[in-house]
């Protein structure tokens, strides 16, 4: 087990105050609108662009800032706190970059990520499909070999920033019979023949980034644009991208946990009952205090998995930890917008006020990059399988237990 302290960089510090000035121009003044209208804040995103923000998670050899994931976290955090939906629409070129990153070759690295660092090419993640979701296994977009090219054939489901991004990080099933390299990844781009954006769905929450169907019919791209140079690397290229990933979703619902109780807090000095503001009510105070509670608490989390993988990259310890800040951050903006509607009151009922918004904008954070659910299931195994190395204990465990240990294995093998 390795614990990582969570040191702050002064270039990532002077990143998440870049992030702020942005996310207090450009982002919170136009949140509602771009709310109200389903578009994407161009401005905000042509802000974040000239200040280098889109390069926080690239390399420096290609073009990057190269401050890691613990950097990247900091700037979704200041973005997410002004509108959750715009911290997703930063956030998700690093899921869409990150196969890239973490398994594209030399050429592929070369040729895309100092566009995607310099902003000029945004980026979207196509894992999910109608009947596979938290199932990645379980694809059925096709790819096929032809002479020089690959072709792929089927549909996507919820492609967040489709239509918005210029590059696709595609996945799709490329040995149907083989079960460790059934997957394989491929860069689509945009106006690429065969491939386009087809239902555009119409959301609860997080409205100002399209997600969308992505359709194939027959999309010929080059062998070069297969990620990593070798068929069948899809299903961990897709892993380890979203053990990468998932600190910045934490990221995004514990900045909507901070922005919910900031004006949850502000409203309670000011809202007047029984002769006093409500911020006097006990009731009221205990509310406030819990919700600043479990949001410190997922803050913590989130900054030490993003600092464990800048510090050792990819491990199942990291893995774990990811899985952790996920689901327990974005459980808790989940509660903290809950209880931040409650103490508006009818007020925060009204989509005239701003916590109606981060009430609809949190409930996506629970389901999407891997439900909470399968969270808690990968925590589990991560946890069963390090109860090897704690045999130290056993003398504490009844001797009729111990006896069937070895056979039941604790029930690893249905995890």
């Amino acid at each position: 087990m390795h614990q990582s302290n969570i040191v702050f960089s002064e270039q990532a510090l002077e990143l998440k105050a870049i992030a702020r000035e942005i996310a207090d121009k450009h982002v919170r003044p136009l949140s509602a609108q771009h709310d109200k209208d389903q578009e994407y804040n161009y401005v905000a995103a042509e802000a974040v662009s000239k200040a280098g923000l889109f390069g926080t998670f690239i390399p420096k050899e290609y073009g990057g800032l190269g401050a890691g994931v613990l950097a990247l976290s900091l700037v979704a955090e200041e973005l997410a706190k002004a509108d959750s939906g715009f911290g997703v629409a930063f956030a998700v070129n690093a899921l869409g970059s990150f196969p890239i990153i973490l398994g594209g070759t030399e050429e592929q690295k070369t040729r895309w990520l100092p566009q995607i660092a310099a902003g000029k090419k945004k980026v979207a993640f196509c894992l999910s499909e109608k009947f596979a979701g938290s199932d990645a296994q379980g694809l059925s977009v096709r790819a096929f070999e032809d002479g020089d090219d690959w072709v792929i054939c089927g549909e996507k489901k919820w492609t967040t920033n489709g239509g918005v991004a210029d590059l696709y990080s595609v996945f799709a099933v490329t040995e149907p019979d083989s079960k460790s390299r059934r997957i394989s990844a491929f860069v689509v781009e945009k106006g690429t023949p065969g491939f386009e954006i087809k239902k555009v769905e119409d959301k609860m929450g997080i409205r100002c980034v399209p997600v969308v169907e992505t359709h194939f019919d027959h999309v010929r791209v080059p062998k070069a644009n297969l990620i990593g140079g070798r068929p069948g690397m899809g299903f961990r290229h897709a892993m380890s991208t979203l053990d990468y990933a998932r600190p910045g979703v934490a990221a995004q619902a514990m900045g909507a946990s901070q922005g919910a109780l900031d004006l949850a807090t502000v409203y309670a000095n000011r809202r007047k009952q029984f002769g006093v503001t409500i911020a006097n009510h006990q009731m009221v105070q205990q509310m406030l205090a819990d919700m600043a509670m479990k949001t410190e608490a997922a803050r913590q989390l989130v900054y030490a998995a993003a600092a464990g993988i800048d510090d050792t990259g990819p491990s199942p310890y990291n893995s774990k930890m990811a899985a952790m800040a996920k689901c327990f951050a974005t459980d808790v903006a989940m509660e903290v917008a809950t209880d931040a509607v409650q103490v508006f009151g009818g007020y925060g009922f009204m989509e005239d006020y701003p916590i109606a918004k981060f009430f609809r904008d949190a409930k996506i954070l629970q389901i999407y990059e891997g439900t909470n659910q399968v969270q808690r299931l990968v925590i589990a195994r991560h946890l069963i399988r390090e109860s090897s190395d704690l045999q130290h204990l056993a003398e504490f465990i009844p001797t009729e237990v111990q006896e069937s240990y070895s056979d039941e294995a604790v029930g690893s093998r249905n995890l």
